[in-house]
């Protein structure tokens, strides 16, 4: 009698399957695809058989069989950023309940990395693709839907509204400007994202709105440039300093600018709040650790996630869907505060 070792010596097949279970290939064929019903003995024989070759059948040529690929094409704008990998999250924790599984890519803010990425993601013939923020335009967004079904997380889209979850960056980033001047800060510098980023764009309309509606003349030399990352944020505050320009808050187009500006400032023994305030956007996990805890707007990431992939899997199996509205909240800590007299 064959061993379990010499049963496993070897890839097992259906064949093997058959024999061992001693029933027909359709029948391990029926048990396999979950076609047609099987009678209970022949599919615990079956199983059976699958469990003591070790069988592990070929998902991905069984869902093509069916149509199918299984598979849906996440692409981010920036793996490692804090809030796109939340928003993953949040696409990674509803899908494992689902029969689709998710292949992850990274554009790294790069058009052209993207749609290489996309290339690459039709030739393994996804289902559907997720994307996470990025760079392209609504007209190339609208090309590659017509390839494949296609769905837009972090980002707001014209042409197909149905298509994408955001939040409402010129609102929030108007709140975020308005904390501050309710305050009573009137010299307020915003550090942008990356350059004609539509979230960058936004923000910074929401900046200026607060200020024009508050009766703040808006000053070019207090906006600075930046990536929405740390360093661009260290860079915008130190050459502020270095000018010496007058400012006494900063309103970072995120967390991680945020927490760059932050560092500036401690470098020169400014303090945070007593001499500038300082508030960031999205709320990433470690916002409200860092000293003093950071104010900042709340991105509700993983529940964006969470939407993105019920949406896609609504979308590839032609059923209807609703998308929730989800706020984007100032949540006030410890690095806001009024100024100095």
């Amino acid at each position: 009698m064959a061993t379990g070792n010499q049963l496993n010596s070897k890839k097992s097949t259906i064949d093997d399957i058959a024999k061992l279970a001693n029933v027909s290939k359709s029948t391990v064929s029926r048990v396999l695809n979950d076609t047609t019903p099987v009678h209970k003995e022949k599919r615990a024989a079956v199983e059976a058989a699958m469990k003591a070759l070790d069988f592990k059948p070929n998902v991905f040529a069984r869902s093509l069989a069916g149509g199918q690929s299984k598979t849906i094409g996440v692409l981010s704008q920036h793996l490692g950023s804090p809030f796109y990998d939340t928003i993953s999250e949040g696409i990674i924790g509803h899908l494992s309940g689902s029969s689709y599984w998710p292949m992850f890519a990274d554009s790294n803010d790069e058009p052209s990395t993207a749609e290489q990425a996309i290339e690459n993601f039709l030739d393994r013939r996804i289902d559907g693709l997720i994307f996470i923020g990025g760079m392209l335009t609504e007209e190339k967004l609208t090309e590659f839907n017509e390839r494949v079904p296609t769905f837009v997380v972090g980002l707001e889209l014209k042409i197909a509204t149905d298509r994408c979850i955001s939040v409402n960056n010129e609102l929030a980033a108007f709140n975020a400007t308005k904390h501050l001047i309710d305050l009573g800060h009137r010299s307020i510098v915003h550090v942008k994202g990356i350059p004609n980023h539509v979230d960058t764009i936004r923000r910074a309309e929401g900046y200026c709105r607060a200020l024009t509606e508050s009766g703040i003349p808006i000053d070019p030399e207090l906006i600075c440039e930046g990536r929405f990352n740390g360093q661009s944020g260290y860079d915008a505050t130190m050459g502020l300093l270095e000018r010496g320009k007058n400012f006494t808050a900063v309103f970072a187009a995120n967390d991680v600018c945020a927490m760059g500006v932050k560092l500036a400032l401690f470098r020169h023994s400014i303090s945070v709040p007593d001499d500038v305030s300082v508030i960031g956007f999205d709320d990433q996990a470690e916002a409200s650790f860092t000293v003093p805890p950071l104010t900042t707007v709340r991105q509700p990431a993983f529940e964006m996630g969470v939407a993105a992939a019920t949406a896609m899997i609504a979308i590839i199996n032609k059923k209807p869907y609703s998308l929730p509205k989800l706020p984007a909240e100032v949540t006030v800590r410890e690095s806001t505060a009024k100024p100095k007299a």
